[in-house]
């Protein structure tokens, strides 16, 4: 499949199209002067604040105990969910595997050229897990301006095998933050048309160094966008390559590479890897597959219906085992009900609607 560049698709972020182009770049140079880096080609089809109507909100689940391993076969009953501290009432709860929708984001900047070799194996070990009803996509990025949907969303694994084979290396400026802010909306609003009954868990798996050194969007903006959507984000970190000096008050470029990518899963309820070596990357890649399958799914109705703060904190609790044993419940950590004033919109990248 001909690649499909995300950044270049844009008519315009802002709905300022090129008059009979089917494709075209943003007129607006944004808050730096660069164009805003953007997924779709279909204008906003209004200009007013987009207000989210309050639904169920849906939580991927992990427990965990202190070691680190799962904690599988849990009752509804186990269970508590507190929104910003209230508790809330349990409307949906399942421990069946549901079809997961993922991205494969993984950077082809010079700073993976001597990993992405096993990087592809690894990331063909992990489709190899994948059920029927899973669908992959394939996304490379290294700039802005080079972020690219390699293959679309599908349940074909040979399609993802060649699609990951066509990955290559090439210079620019790493923009890892661009690359998860467009594959999170990408995904999130991937086949929003199916039946409501379709509980899809919805994930990325972001394969790079950590460094982000020319991002359009600032990682503030990507946390507010997380929190409207319910995609898990797993790491696979290269940081070892990174200078580990700082300076007198700022962290070293690999502790804030590090940093980062475990806000990214600590924030979305997924989780973070770190290997010292390429050795790992199989075992890691299996690892990543059991774990988007492992979960518990559970929904709530927020008790007042959402109003008030836009902007909440999760927090899910879950009943010790045996003896005492202490579990721990991993998922996101807040949800986000309405977008920011009219006043505000400006301030912050505009939601787009495909």
């Amino acid at each position: 499949m001909t690649p499909f560049s995300i950044a270049c698709s844009m008519l315009a972020v802002l709905g300022l199209a090129a008059a009979g182009a089917g494709l075209g770049a943003t007129a607006d140079g944004g808050q730096d002067g660069r164009a805003r880096p953007a997924p779709t080609a279909t204008p906003p089809d209004d200009d007013g604040p987009i207000r989210i109507a309050t639904e169920l909100v849906n939580l991927s689940v992990r427990v965990i105990d202190r070691s680190n391993r799962p904690v599988n076969n849990l009752r509804r009953e186990d269970f508590r969910v507190f929104e910003d501290g209230a508790p809330q009432n349990i409307e949906f709860f399942s421990t069946l595997e549901v079809p997961t929708t993922y991205a494969l984001v993984i950077d082809n900047s010079g700073s993976l050229r001597q990993q992405l070799d096993k990087v592809i194996e690894a990331s063909k070990v992990m489709v190899g897990t994948n059920r029927s009803e899973d669908q992959t996509s394939v996304i490379r990025f290294i700039s802005s301006d080079k972020i690219e949907v390699v293959e679309e969303f599908t349940s074909d694994k040979s399609l993802i095998g060649e699609a990951l084979d066509n990955l290559y290396v090439e210079g620019g400026q790493t923009a890892i933050i661009d690359a998860v802010f467009l594959a999170a909306e990408r995904v999130s609003e991937h086949d929003k048309e199916s039946a409501p009954s379709d509980r899809r868990r919805r994930a990325l798996v972001v394969v790079t160094d950590g460094e982000d050194r020319n991002s359009f969007y600032k990682e503030a903006q990507l946390y507010e966008m997380l929190r409207e959507t319910d995609v898990q984000i797993y790491t696979v970190g290269f940081v070892g390559d990174l200078a580990n000096e700082g300076g007198f008050i700022s962290k070293s470029p690999q502790a804030k590479a590090r940093a980062f990518l475990e806000r990214l899963s600590g924030e979305t309820g997924g989780k973070s890897y770190f290997p010292k070596s390429v050795q790992e990357l199989n075992g890691i890649a299996a690892d990543i597959g059991r774990e988007m399958r492992m979960q518990y799914s559970i929904g709530y109705l927020p008790s007042d219906g959402g109003d008030g703060r836009k902007t909440r904190s999760i927090r899910v609790a879950v009943a010790d085992g045996p003896n005492k044993e202490k579990r721990i419940a991993v998922t996101r950590s807040g949800v986000r009900y309405d977008s920011a004033p009219a006043d505000s919109q400006n301030q912050r990248p505009p939601r787009r609607r495909r």
